[in-house]
Parts: structure tokens; sequence; C-alpha cells
């Protein structure tokens, strides 16, 4: 069973149980549990909260609780914040953290009451700021923090804490040149104007807790980060309390009192940071304690200049360093002695002269007390090997030959040989470790990735360099996150979300007025063929509609028909290009299983364009196809359980919607697919190649304005932008009946009822909206969809596609000039109509197969000869089709 802390419900997976694969709240644990109703479940809810259910008053402690307890499933749900914990070696899961997203006191947690509570804690500011919609608005206290809790000695949260979570440091910053200046390398942080630590007014309470009453060794850190950073490590806590100060002038009367309390109490430990200012402190407080506890051991960590407990948690994969560094703590009596370093202290006292200060019950480190395998080193010595300089300098990557980055410690030179590979599940590098002093080098490939393998690595050229393996192996961890870094700072697109365009604001302005005046598809239309679209006025405007429905409730696919060479993708792509260049992805090739690996909502209210049809693989076509009628795609595979090992299934799903654009060169074998589409056919007529011709001309004579054009692409995707989706009520939905004999008259229902709502969508800015804020479809949306979508539903009524309809069409024209018994043959055709062997043959085997021509006799030369068998009127159907449905408009 897996218990889930920000829904509050459990999950069991146990074969053998009633409620396996069931999710259960509460009262459902209860009733499973005590096998009882769900009636008895709850009433035994209501007695273990001991009496009736209340609204809690809105106390100090009750107020702050409940604002804790949404801080911290806000954590879950924060990129940033979890980054910036990894960052710093925070574990979630181990600490009460939370994070402060600034949403508080919006949606269902708005209460004014509360809300005059958070003004008073300091939560809120109110700085006579007024929202979007008109009403109040309050500035947020330490907004974008993690959020630790400050308590009282009776374990309620008091007071809160507040961290701002700075962004994680670029590789920019990382990969910087070595200065001379020495600077200690932690967590990233804000410009040095900006506070980064938050304290509610009136500051009170502790961190982590009170001290337990038996407590006998206590830690008083500087901050509550490091003490965080201890909490987390059980070989500490099993020994120590833990306390945190508030800075280096952060020891309340609060701290005075808790540690006067503690009747049991033996020592205090002072592990404040390694500058001059932790130093400092530890010199005042040393004193002031002895002074409040007279018969308590003060002692302190020698901690690593320039160094803290969080930074040593982050720099040290082992955490023996902290036992190490408290085991050599110094008792503050012999602080005051001159020239003597803790080394001196935790060696025998036989090795130097006597030392005295006067008292004769100094404590000196019991060294036969220690196992025989602990080196006795100085706390320094555990960091670093002992340099010359008095100044630590900061490992750093040095890129300037990309083909051999240098990483140069205390300990060893490192070179990467031959750059880095562009996979990021793995670290495969050529690694030359060279000691500094010998010039000696050892030289290995391996992937950083690999563990066993760099434990291998920094052991064997240990032993050859004569090198201690751990800082070997202590510095190829802090590489492996510069090399991360620097990998990723190489492709940042790849690492970022898309973001909202910026619109400059005299844009969004024409946009706007171009979008709130009358006639708006013709004048949409008029744009494209500005643009560069030649002829094709109804069906570039049709796919137009279809493509921007990709961020709308309900999407639209289309189905672009033609033979080869028609020009059909260049159509398809030229009014992909009109669309915002982040929301959409193109495609020539989808192979079986690759829509299956996109991520869970990295398809979501996308426009996908496929330039070839044809070419999917089956499976990829099923996929393709699930994820235009149903919205998402999900497949059963298997892995490996982060938490057993073992492998196991799970189910990987991939949310929509999308919008589809698509182009094939056949329409009958897409039976199924079709019935999903709009189909739209190719302007194949001979007029139309004449227009394009004139183009192409125009274009290569300098006639042809791009600049121009491309200014009316980048304003059409403007337009898109400032789209908002809704939910749209037509009300004249019953009122329009679509031709019965169209095929599938279910599903061509649905595509033109999605094609008006989207229409009215376009026309948002001049439409109602009804109480609910749905938009109201109009009697001219109905109508321009009408004449838009024609084309569409007669090729849903006609049995043949749009390629073979043309061809059909001609065909006829063809023979009634020579009269209706003419017989012809397919190589007459081909030459007539001038086009390929290949594609004349598939239009001959379809219309015998629907039997509109059949074989009539063998010719002279061994040929076949056709005729035609089948005469029909497609004119006629087309205006009886269209007659009536406008004379239902004229009802409306």
């Amino acid at each position: 069973m897996q218990v889930y802390y920000k829904t509050q419900t459990a999950y069991c997976f146990s074969a053998n149980c009633a409620t396996h694969g069931k999710s259960l709240d509460v009262i459902d644990f209860i009733m499973h549990k005590e096998n009882i109703s769900k009636h008895e479940a709850i009433l035994k809810a209501k007695s273990m909260i001991q009496g009736e259910i209340t609204k809690p008053a809105h106390t100090r402690e009750s107020i702050l609780a409940r604002t804790f307890l949404y801080f911290r499933n806000g954590l879950q749900s924060s990129k940033t914040a979890k980054e910036y914990l990894s960052h710093r070696g925070l574990d979630k899961d181990m600490l009460e953290i939370g994070y402060n997203s600034g949403q508080f006191h919006h949606g269902k947690r708005k209460d004014e009451s509360l809300i005059q509570k958070y003004l008073e804690l300091g939560l809120l500011i109110d700085k006579n700021l007024t929202s979007s919609k008109g009403g109040k608005a309050y500035s947020i206290f330490a907004k974008n923090s993690l959020c630790f809790p400050l308590k009282d000695h009776q374990g309620n949260i008091i007071s809160l804490y507040f961290r701002y979570a700075d962004p994680v440091v670029s590789a920019q910053d990382l990969v910087r040149p070595v200065s001379a200046t020495s600077q200690s390398v932690k967590s990233p942080a804000m410009p040095s104007s900006s506070p980064k630590h938050f304290y509610l007014k009136n500051r009170q309470g502790l961190y982590p807790c009170y001290p337990s009453a038996d407590t006998k060794k206590i830690i008083l850190c500087e901050s509550i980060i490091d003490t965080a950073s201890l909490l987390q490590l059980p070989e500490i806590t099993a020994k120590y309390s833990l306390l945190a100060l508030y800075g280096t002038n952060g020891m309340t009367e609060e701290h005075k009192t808790a540690l006067k309390n503690l009747s049991s109490l033996e020592e205090i430990i002072l592990f404040l940071d390694g500058d001059q200012a932790g130093k400092k402190a530890t010199e005042k407080y040393s004193q002031e304690l002895t002074n409040l506890l007279p018969n308590t051991k003060i002692s302190s960590v020698d901690t690593p200049d320039d160094e803290d407990i969080n930074s040593l948690l982050i720099s040290h994969d082992d955490t023996a360093i902290f036992t190490h560094l408290l085991d050599a703590r110094i008792p503050r009596a012999r602080l005051a002695l001159p020239d003597v370093s803790a080394q001196d202290i935790v060696h025998p006292a036989s090795d130097h002269p006597s030392i005295s200060d006067g008292r004769s019950d100094i404590d000196m480190p019991d060294i036969s007390a220690m196992p025989d395998d602990i080196s006795i080193v100085s706390a320094q010595d555990l960091v670093r090997p002992a340099s010359d300089s008095s100044e630590v300098s900061i490992p750093s990557l040095q890129v300037d030959n990309p083909h051999s980055l240098l990483f140069t410690t205390p300990t060893a030179i490192y070179s990467i040989k031959g750059g880095l590979r562009t996979d990021l599940d793995s670290l495969k590098v050529t690694l030359v470790i060279e000691n500094p002093g010998t010039t000696k080098k050892s030289r290995s490939k391996l992937d950083l990735y690999e563990d066993k393998q760099t434990e291998k690595v920094s052991r064997e050229a240990g032993e050859k360099l004569h090198l201690r393996p751990d800082l070997i192996e202590s510095d190829l961890s802090q590489l492996v996150d510069l090399l991360d870094e620097y990998r990723e700072s190489q492709n940042p697109e790849d690492q970022q979300e898309n973001k909202p365009v910026d619109i400059p604001s005299n844009t969004r302005s024409a946009c706007m007025d171009f979008l709130s005046k009358p006639n708006l598809m013709q004048r949409i239309n008029e744009l494209i063929g500005k643009s560069g679209v030649v002829g094709e006025e109804n069906n570039r405007l049709f796919l137009f509609g279809i493509a921007s429905s990709y961020k709308m409730p309900e999407t639209l696919h289309a189905l672009i028909q033609g033979s080869s060479g028609s020009g059909k993708t260049h159509l398809l792509a030229t009014i992909m290009d009109f669309m915002p260049e982040e929301d959409m992805i193109s495609l020539t090739r989808v192979t079986e299983s690759s829509l299956y690996n996109y991520g869970q909502n990295e398809l979501k209210n996308k426009l996908i364009g496929i330039e070839d049809y044809d070419g999917l693989e089956e499976k990829a076509e099923l996929a393709f196809r699930e994820l235009q009628s149903k919205g998402m795609i999900s497949s059963s595979t298997s892995g490996k359980n982060e938490r057993t090992g073992e492998i196991t299934g799970f189910v990987k799903t991939v949310y929509g919607p999308i919008a589809s654009l698509s182009a094939t060169t056949r329409g009958e074998i897409y039976e199924d697919n079709m019935s999903r589409c709009f189909i739209v056919a190719v302007d194949e007529s001979h007029e139309q190649t004449l227009r394009i011709i004139q183009y192409q001309n125009n274009k290569s004579a300098g006639i042809i304005n791009r600049q121009k054009e491309q200014e009316i692409r980048v304003f059409l995707r403007h337009c898109m932008r400032l789209l908002k989706p809704y939910d749209v009520v037509n009300r004249f939905a019953n009122q329009i009946e679509l031709p019965r004999e169209a095929h599938k008259i279910r599903r061509l229902n649905d595509l033109f009822q999605s094609y008006v709502r989207q229409i009215t969508l376009l026309n948002q800015y001049q439409r109602q909206k009804d109480d609910q804020g749905r938009l109201l479809t109009a009697k001219e949306d109905l109508q321009t969809a009408i004449e838009i979508m024609f084309d569409s539903i007669i090729l849903k009524v006609d049995e043949l596609d749009g390629s073979l309809r043309d061809f059909y069409e001609k065909l006829k024209e063809y023979v009634l000039n020579k009269g209706k018994d003419y017989e012809f043959e397919q190589r007459e055709i081909r030459q007539k109509f001038r086009i390929s062997k290949s594609q004349m043959q598939r239009h001959f085997i379809n219309l015998m197969e629907l039997e509109y021509i059949t074989k009539s006799n063998i010719g002279i030369r061994n040929t076949y000869r056709y005729k035609i068998s089948y005469w029909d009127n497609m004119e006629l159907v087309k205006d009886k089709i269209k007659g009536n449905l406008y004379k239902q408009l004229n009802k409306l």
C-alpha cells in the first residue's frame, strides 16, 4: 500500500487484498480495515476526531498550520522549488518544507475573514492594488520562496521562515574562467540588493522544534537551511539534537530559554559557517552560553574556510565528513590559546609541548578509544590537502577548447578529450587525470554516470598517480555536475518549455482591430492570397479554419487529396506557416511507436502537419487516428519499478487534443481516417496551373514583395495567439439538416457542427456571450461555414474521392465531344490529360470497380478499349444540396 500525501489517499498494490487496484480515501480505508459499512466508518471517523466537526477558529496557530499545509502541497507541483531543493541537497520527502507560489488566498481558499488575518500576520500586504478584473489585489509576502515552520514548545506552528528559491545556477556561471579572487561556490544567489530571507512579523518559535527534554547533546547551526541539511542524516540525529539560529546575530531569548530548560543537557556544539562572520559569532556565542550555562560543556566545529554545512553536504557524496568534523570538535576553553590548531588537539599530547590554560579539567580527546582504522587528521585535511596559498580557489570548467575541456582542483588536473556526446542518458568521456606535481597521467574511457566505473577509475588512478582516491572521486562528482550544465548550455532551446511570445503593443492593437471588424473570414482570405497562396480561394480559407482550432476544446482535422505534383504539400506547409511556430509540429515521417513516446502533455493543443500520409506505418496510423478521435493514446509497456527494481508493466499515456493537416495522393484506402477528417481536394485544373506559373514567374522577376508576404504571415500568427478557447453554443444547431445521402452522415454532422463552432471562435471578438461566459453562434457563422465547407460536404456525398472525381469529369467532357458511345484507350487519355501511367491505371481501376467505365473490346494493337457506362450529373446534385441548405438558412 502506498499513501499519497498530496491527495490524502492510499492505493493498494496487493493482489491478495479485496481493495487491490483501488484508490482509498479516509472513510474507505476505515471501512475496509475494520470490515464495517460506510455509515459505520463515517461514525468511527467522527469519533476519532473527538466530537462534532466544526469550522476551525481563525487563530494564529490554525491559520499558519492550514497555510503551511497548502504550501507543503504546493511544493509537489513547483518545478523551480524542487530543482532548488535538489541543488541544495535537501530531501523534500524527509523534511517539513513548503513553497509559497502566491496563490494561497485564491479560488476556494478565498475568504475575506482569512484575508484579514493574512494581513495581520503579514502574509499579505495591502498596497492599494487593483486586480485585472477590478477587484482588490494584494502584494504577496515572500512569494516564490521555500517555507519552513517555526514551532512553540507544544509543537504548534506559530511562525514561518521563508527562503527565496533562487533559479538554479546557469552553465555560464559555472564555466567562467578561474578568477584570482577567492570565492566560495554555494547556492545561486539573487542580486546582492535583493533580500533572500523572510520572517513573519513578531517572529517567534524555533526550528525544527523545541529540543526534547531528555536532550544531552545539541548542535546549534547558523541557519535553517544548514539545520535542515543535518536533519536528514540519521547518523547525526541519532546522537544529537538540532537547533537553528537565525543568522550570526540570531540567538534569541527564546533560544536561551529553551536551552536553560534542558535539565539533562551535557554539551552545546556550535557548528557555524567557516567565514569570518561565522568565526566571530562562534566566539561571541561561546562566551554567552558559558555565562548562561556554566556547568555545560561548550564546543565548536572547525568548519573549513568559506564553507557551511549545506555547501559541505552538496560537495561531498560521503556524509561521513560531518561525523569526522563533529568527532574533531574543539572544546571552547582551548580556543583562546595562541597557535593551537585542530590538528594539535587530535594528536597525542606527547608529540607537542605541554599546554596549560590554568584549568586542570581540560577535556582531551581519548586517542586510545578511537578505532584503529580512523586516520587522525585535521578538519581542513578532511576537505582538501593543505595548500601553500591562504586562499581557496574555485574549481571551474574551462571550455575554451570544446574538444579538450579542463577541470583543475588542488588534487589533480582533469581533461575531457574529444568533447561531449549529446545523448543525455549517459556521459561517456575520454578522461585524462594528471598529477600536477609529477605530471604523471592516467587515461580512461568511462561513463561518468556509472558510479561503479567512477569508483574504479578513482581507485586505479589514485594508485598510479599516488593521489587520494576519495578526493579524485569527489572531484569527479563535481565535474559531472559541471559537465551536465555545460552540455545543457550548448542546447538551451531543448531545456526550455515554450514560453508565451511577447506581442508588441502596436501589433497587438492592430490584431485586435483586425479581429473585431465584420467579414473577418473574407478579410483573412484576402491576406492569405496576398501572402503567396495562389488560387484555392475556398480550400485555403477552409484549411485555415481547421488549423486554427488547435488551441480550442474541440479540434478539427483535414486530409488534403491530390495527385503527385498537384501542390497539396505546398498548400499544407503554407497554411501551417500561418500558425504560431511554438504550437505546431511538422512531420515528414512517423515511426510506428514514436507518438507513444512523447511526454504526457507534450502534444496537448498542438497542430500537427503530416506532409505524406501515405508513408505512415500501420501502427503509427492507428495511433494518429486515435489522437484525432479520442484526444489521447495509451500504451501498455514494461519498465523498472523505481521502488522495487523489478520489471513491471505500466500504462504510458499521451494526451491531446490535437488538430491536424495531412496530405495524400490516395483517398480510397483511408476509409476509417476519412470519416474523422474533412476531405479537401486540391484544384488541379488547367486554370489553376496557369495561375501558379504566373506567380512563379513574377517571383523570379522580382515583382513579388517577399517581405510583405512574410509580414502578413507574422501578423496572422499574432492574431492566432490572441484567440482564446471558449465553449460555444449554437442555438441554430437543430435547424440545419445535412443531405441524408452523405457518406457516414453521423460523423459529417459532427464535423459540420464543429466547424461552425470554430467559425464562431474565430469571430470571438464580435460575438455575444451568455450568462455562463459561452460564445453564441450567429446566423452569419452558419452561412460562412456552409459556404467554406460546401465542397467538403459534396465529397462526403460523392462516392468518388476528390482527384478521381476531377479526372472523371474531364473524361466525361472529352468523351461527350466525340459522342457518348465513343470508345477510348488508356494511352489516348494519358496523352490528352498529360498524367503518368501509374496514376492513369489507378484511376481506370477505381472507375471500373465502381462500374463507371467498362472494357468494351480489344483494339487492333492488342490494347483494351473502354467506354463510359454510367453518366452521373454531379452538378445537379451540387445545386440541389446547395439550394436545400440555403433554404434552411433563410428560415432561421
